[in-house]
C-alpha cells in the first residue's frame, strides 16, 4: 500500500461559520481571517495505493462552476489535482475508485466536468462509491444543506452508470486494508475511510474535524446540521484515537496534512502536527 497527499488548492469561508459558537478572539489565534472574517482553507484529498486500485477520497471542489459561484469562495494557490496526481505519477484516467465522503460541493465538485455540453464523470474509469441513505439525503435536501448539495455535481454520477453504494454498517470493509467509519452530525451518514498501514491507523477526517484548530469537542461547525451529535461522535472518536494513537488525516487545514490529539484535564487537545510522508517513515 501507498498513500499520497493530494493538494487541489486553497479557498476561503467565513471564520465564524467554520467555528460556530467558538468566539473569534480565540478561534483566530489558530485560523487568523482577513478583513471580510474570512478564513483560508486547503482542499485536501488522499490516494491510496492498495492491491491493483487506485482510490481517491474525495475530488475537491473542481472548477465547472461559473464565476459568480467561485466569486464567494476566493479560490487561490497554485495547487490543481492533476498537477498532484501528475507530481506522483499518475493521471486521473489511472483512478480505479472515488471514494465521496459526502456529498457537499467542496468534496465532490471535482467528481464532474464540463465536456462541451455534456456533465461528465472526470475520473472516466472509476466506480464511483457513496451510500443510498446519504444519497437520498442529498436528493432530497433540508433546506440548510441545499445550497451545499448541487444537483449538476450528483446526478450526472448516477446518470454515467458508474455509481456504486456501500452498506451504511459502521466498520464495514471497502478493502483489506479499509474500513468505513460512519458519523451523522455533519450531515447524515458521511463516511470516513479508516486505513490500516503496516499496523498504524489512518483515518481521514473529512468534515468531522476540519483542521488542527478544530480538535476542542465544542468547536463544531455552524454548517452541521446536527452539532449535539458531532460533539458527541467527537468524543467518541478523540478518545479512540488517543487510545490507539491514530493519525487524523486533514482535508481542510491549509497548513497541516496530519495530527494527533491527547487527551487533558481540560479535554481534547492538539498532540502534534505532521506530514503524511513524516508519519509513513515513522
Amino acid at each position: 500500500m501507498k498513500l499520497y497527499p493530494i493538494d487541489t488548492g486553497l479557498f476561503k469561508l467565513d471564520g465564524g461559520a467554520m467555528f460556530g459558537v467558538v468566539p473569534k478572539s480565540i478561534w483566530q489565534r489558530t485560523n487568523p481571517a482577513d478583513e471580510r472574517n474570512m478564513c483560508t482553507w486547503a482542499a485536501r484529498l488522499l490516494l491510496i495505493e492498495d492491491d491493483g486500485r487506485l482510490i481517491l477520497v474525495d475530488t475537491g471542489l473542481g472548477d465547472k462552476q461559473d464565476e459568480k459561484f467561485f466569486s464567494h469562495y476566493y479560490r487561490h494557490g497554485d495547487a490543481t489535482l492533476d498537477g498532484s496526481l501528475a507530481a506522483h505519477g499518475f493521471h486521473r484516467d489511472d483512478i480505479t475508485d472515488v471514494f465521496l465522503t459526502h456529498l457537499h460541493f467542496d468534496h465532490v465538485g471535482g467528481a464532474i466536468i464540463r465536456d462541451g455540453d455534456r456533465l461528465v464523470p472526470a475520473f472516466k474509469n472509476a466506480i464511483y462509491w457513496s451510500n443510498k441513505k446519504h444519497w437520498e439525503w442529498a436528493l432530497f435536501p433540508n433546506h440548510r444543506e441545499k445550497p451545499s448539495f448541487l444537483q449538476e455535481n450528483i446526478l450526472p454520477i448516477y446518470e454515467s452508470g458508474k455509481l456504486s453504494f456501500i452498506d451504511v454498517e459502521d466498520g464495514i470493509r471497502f478493502s483489506e486494508h479499509i474500513v468505513v467509519r460512519f458519523v451523522y452530525g455533519h450531515t447524515d451518514a458521511m463516511m470516513l475511510p479508516q486505513i490500516n498501514y503496516n499496523g498504524k491507523t489512518l483515518l481521514y477526517m473529512a468534515d468531522l474535524l476540519p483542521s488542527a484548530g478544530h480538535i476542542p469537542l465544542p468547536y463544531v461547525m455552524s454548517y452541521d446540521v446536527r452539532p449535539l451529535t458531532t460533539m458527541e461522535e467527537r468524543k467518541r472518536f478523540w478518545q479512540e484515537a488517543v487510545d490507539g494513537d491514530y493519525a487524523l488525516f486533514l482535508e481542510h487545514d491549509p497548513v497541516h496534512e496530519c495530527c494527533s490529539i491527547l487527551s487533558m484535564e481540560k479535554g481534547y487537545r492538539l498532540k502534534s502536527t505532521f506530514s503524511l510522508t513524516d508519519w509513513l517513515t515513522a
